[in-house]
């Protein structure tokens, strides 16, 4: 097991983490001490802990945001899938429908080849 030593709003803190995490964990406290530092600018002196909870408030409601967000790529996504294999469902029947009508016509025309071959042959076979 790891140990990241985190520095917000001025303390420290050593914090468990697993082998690698570190750099995470580091990355994450100075996002969340920046915020308490932004916060502290806005508000003034309104106590560590206050200022704790609002960057935490503001943070869930970001997070809220992205899932609520996400959430609708998600639908949007879906829909769209839905879409795309609802169309490859009607050109593949489109495309089977133009094939059985090329095989009728070529049907017909080889039909119809044989029907005027015989026709040739029964005219040369007159005296």
């Amino acid at each position: 097991m790891a140990l990241a030593v985190l520095t917000v709003a001025g303390r420290t803190y050593r914090v468990g983490c697993d082998d690698g995490e570190e750099a995470r964990l580091e990355e994450l406290a100075a996002i969340l001490d920046a915020k308490i530092s932004q916060l502290r600018k806005n508000f003034g002196e309104i106590g560590d802990q206050r200022l704790q909870v609002m960057a935490a408030l503001e943070f869930a409601d970001e997070a809220a945001d992205l899932r609520a967000k996400a959430e609708t790529l998600e639908r949007n996504l879906a829909r769209a899938e839905a879409e795309l294999q609802a169309r490859a469902r009607r050109e593949g029947a489109t495309e089977a429908r133009l094939t059985a009508q090329v095989d009728a016509m070529a049907q017909r025309l080889e039909r119809l080849l044989r029907e005027l071959s015989s026709e040739d042959e029964e005219s040369d076979a007159l005296p």
